[in-house]
């Protein structure tokens, strides 16, 4: 087993939760790769979503994003959700 074993395990929850918190119907999982950015260019995700995210992350994995400069470096894509997510949730 390798170290990201556990981190592609949560990259692929995290697409699965974050589709669903958003109502993203017409999205899939496999269409959002690990690197996609959220906002912008990349999924298009806007500051609403950014604060359901928020609250996904708390609710389900006991993590708080504490002001809005560390939001935008969480929030860049899946893979950086993944990243505080398994550094702040032991």
């Amino acid at each position: 087993m390798t170290s990201n074993f556990g981190m592609d395990e949560l990259i692929e929850q995290l697409k699965a939760d974050i589709i669903e918190q958003l109502n993203l119907a017409d999205v899939n999982p496999a269409d959002i790769q690990a690197d996609t950015p959220l906002f912008g260019t990349g999924l298009g995700l806007d500051s609403i979503d950014s604060l359901e995210i928020s609250v996904l992350l708390e609710r389900k994995y006991g993590v708080k994003i504490t002001n809005s400069a560390e939001g935008r470096k969480v929030f860049q894509s899946l893979r950086t959700i993944a990243e505080f997510v398994m550094e702040h949730r032991k």
